[in-house]
């Protein structure tokens, strides 16, 4: 931050034009536009394929709450990953359905990777979610079609997989259910004549 800067306020986030996002990261104001198709369709495919054996115990163990873009109050940080997870064991049900945000860090958060926002997601999120506890992140970019799986250690993240492709993977915390990452991935543009 700016020397002389005042830290950026939820009213910096409200003033935002329609269709932006904003969060503060280490205490400045980072906004960014609506994501492309791409992002948004491995954010809904991805919560589709978690959703049913982990939300919901369709097939898989159950035991999880999963949220798409929820708004993180961690700290002074307000974040918003593309998706984030919580234990039914710390988190034994969720909020009124009122409350705009949550306070109580996820035990995993997946990140999609633009070109916009790359930088901002790998090196100033993730170490905040290291410091307020999140157990799992994971970092797609449909652009490259990769998936990167991290697990917290102690002096940092760990990463365990990198997975792409059409790969049919088990990545953890999600590693009882088997899942097929071309189903995450739209066509790519065809070069013009």
């Amino acid at each position: 931050m700016a020397k002389g800067k005042k830290p950026a306020t939820y009213e910096d986030i409200e003033a935002l034009p329609v269709g932006w996002v904003g969060e503060i990261v280490e205490d400045e104001l980072v906004a960014s536009p609506r994501p492309v198709m791409g992002h948004a369709h491995v954010s809904y495919a991805l919560s589709v394929m978690l959703g049913a054996p982990f939300a919901f115990g369709n097939g898989g163990p159950g035991g999880w709450w999963l949220l798409s873009e929820p708004e993180l109050h961690l700290g002074r940080a307000i974040l918003v990953p593309d998706l984030a997870g919580w234990r039914r064991e710390r988190l034994p049900r969720l909020p009124s359905s009122e409350e705009p945000f949550m306070t109580l860090a996820p035990d995993w958060v997946c990140e999609v990777l633009s070109p916009s926002t790359a930088t901002v997601d790998r090196m100033r999120k993730l170490p905040i979610y290291h410091r307020e506890g999140v157990a799992y992140a994971w970092l797609i970019d449909p652009l490259a079609r990769t998936l990167e799986v991290f697990r917290r250690e102690p002096s940092g993240w760990l990463l365990t997989a990198t997975h792409a492709g059409e790969d049919v993977v088990r990545a953890e915390p999600f590693d009882a259910v088997p899942l097929g990452l071309g189903a995450l991935w739209l066509e790519r543009a065809q070069p013009s004549r």
